[in-house]
């Protein structure tokens, strides 16, 4: 019989995109930038809230902290990216891979919820704005977010736990961007039924579950709003959901294709793309799309340049 190397692993290599030394200095101007207007852009969303009287809403609430998330969603993955690229590739020990894996699927986790969150919140605002005050009210929502805290932090730890009790052995090449769960379960050696399937229920519990609140109340939003007689109120009130629903596709399609789907064989090209897309693009995304088509943020980026023009 042939011997299975069952080295220990001690640490991964990221090779990602370093197939192609002459695009590594580019590509790592590109991802510098890319992160650079993610800092401003979200950093700049949570002030805007946090100055602006009109923007102390429940809708808002829920997207400071979501802005706050993409910025730490971001800087667990693009700084490391950039090292990959620009030293093609680098070691990362056993201990900074978990600890990477750990924050990623925390800060994501967190970033599902509030999606999930938000949605609920459209649903209350169209469908029962009468009492949107006493439902959304500053308890409802501390209680809303730090719950998704928690489940964030529980789902974390039940993902982490399952994928770092599989075995690693021989390979340590990870041909990805950072310690993501597709690249490791193809380094993974012996029996990993049970994990893997611990690992898949999570996926199942948290996008899916997300997904339906989301579904759920957006099916209540669109029957209200056909209820709305007039042309103008009905474009009116799709308005005031249709920067969610934009993050929402984006940020879920791409889990989707990445979690809830097989993930055996060799990382492919378009694995990686589709990755830089939703831990690097979306992340620098959000802002723009809750901005341009938000007229309270435009009024309040307006206001706060004409205070400092006065000043």
């Amino acid at each position: 019989m042939a011997k299975v190397n069952l080295t220990l692993v001690t640490e991964f290599l990221l090779i990602a995109f370093t197939e192609h030394p002459e695009r590594g200095l580019p590509l790592f101007h590109l991802f510098l930038f890319i992160y650079l207007f993610t800092l401003l852009g979200n950093s700049g969303m949570v002030l805007l809230i946090r100055m602006d009287r009109r923007l102390h809403t429940p809708m808002y609430f829920l997207l400071s902290h979501l802005s706050f998330m993409d910025i730490c969603y971001s800087s667990v993955t693009v700084p490391q990216t950039m090292v990959v690229l620009l030293e093609h590739g680098t070691a990362l020990s056993y201990a900074r891979c978990v600890a990477q894996f750990f924050l990623f699927t925390f800060f994501g986790s967190i970033d599902c919820y509030l999606l999930a969150l938000m949605a609920y919140d459209r649903y209350v605002a169209v469908c029962q704005p009468l009492l949107y005050v006493t439902i959304m009210t500053q308890k409802a929502l501390l209680s809303f977010v730090a719950g998704a805290y928690v489940a964030g932090l529980l789902s974390a730890l039940v993902r982490t736990v399952s994928a770092f009790s599989l075995s690693f052995c021989g390979n340590n090449k990870i041909d990805f961007i950072f310690c993501d769960l597709p690249p490791l379960l193809k380094l993974t050696c012996g029996d990993s039924y049970t994990q893997e399937l611990v690992i898949i229920v999570f996926a199942i519990f948290v996008i899916p579950a997300c997904m339906v609140v989301i579904v759920v109340s957006y099916l209540f939003v669109v029957v209200a709003i056909l209820r709305i007689p007039s042309s103008g109120g009905r474009w009116k009130t799709f308005s005031t959901c249709a920067s969610h629903l934009t993050a929402v596709l984006l940020f879920f399609g791409t889990l989707i294709f990445m979690y809830l789907r097989d993930n055996s064989g060799k990382a492919s090209e378009k694995d990686r793309v589709v990755s830089v897309f939703y831990t690097t693009v979306i992340p620098m995304l959000n802002p723009l799309i809750y901005s341009l088509r938000n007229k309270e943020v435009k009024e309040a980026v307006r206001n706060i340049l004409n205070r400092v023009k006065a000043a």
